[in-house]
């Protein structure tokens, strides 16, 4: 009899025990759902900035992997084709052939071969090969002010950060002097947006800083390719080069 009275009341318990549990489920689901709202609101004003820098930070990443996608500034396939061209001397149908190339080495090409004369090769050359270095070197700058924005970012997120926890600390001794040095609970907040604020800055300015050495790596890789395709294009407008 002991035993069955046991069982009923255990059976009998098992609905509030499970309700008991469900709102304890329901309770820490809400607290870990407000947990990063909650953060965001202790960071205090620096927060502000901070969530700034960090859009413009994904803006940029997404805009330098368009602007240095190696489609964007030529191809092997073109460069084979337009030195097979120059070297046969069909220089009007690789002039039309560059115009129609929307990269970077079909601009500056397409810039470069009404240059030529052959009247003074030697100058029609000069002008031929600084016509496409300053295509390269406005894309190069074109591209690179964007990288540059990244690196802003990296830099001056930390500092922001930074210069919330300077903020946190100063609130945080303010409360002290108060009479707050007995009530830990009072200074919770100033420290909380002293922490928060100098790992939010880390954490924009760590990405950054790796994104912009990618990028710039990325870009300059590039260049460099494709700066040797047009010179060895341009070569063979000239025949082979002195020793």
């Amino acid at each position: 009899m002991r035993k069955s009275t046991k069982i009923k009341l255990t059976l009998l318990a098992l609905p509030f025990l499970s309700l008991n549990l469900f709102g304890q489920a329901e309770k820490a689901d809400n607290i870990k759902s407000s947990s990063l709202w909650n953060m965001i609101e202790q960071g205090g004003w620096a927060m502000i900035p901070l969530g700034i820098c960090s859009l413009t930070l994904i803006y940029l990443i997404i805009h330098s992997l368009r602007e240095t996608n190696p489609s964007r500034f030529g191809t092997e396939f073109f460069g084979s084709r337009m030195q097979s061209l120059c070297e046969s001397g069909r220089l009007e149908e690789a002039l039309a052939a560059a115009k129609q190339e929307p990269t970077l080495l079909g601009k500056a090409l397409a810039a470069a071969l009404p240059k030529l004369s052959a009247e003074n090769r030697e100058l029609s050359r000069e002008k031929v090969e600084e016509t496409i270095q300053e295509q390269f070197e406005l894309e190069e700058h074109g591209i690179g002010q964007w990288i540059h924005y990244i690196n802003v970012i990296a830099t001056v997120s930390p500092m922001i950060g930074l210069l919330g926890t300077v903020s946190g600390m100063i609130g945080a001794f303010q409360t002290m002097s108060a009479g707050g040095m007995g009530r830990p609970e009072l200074l919770a907040g100033d420290i909380g947006e002293a922490l928060i604020t100098t790992a939010t800055g880390l954490c924009i300015g760590i990405p950054a800083m790796i994104a912009h050495s990618y990028f710039n790596n990325r870009l300059n890789n590039q260049l460099v390719e494709n700066t040797q395709r047009a010179n060895a294009i341009s070569e063979t407008l000239w025949g082979t080069p002195e020793s």
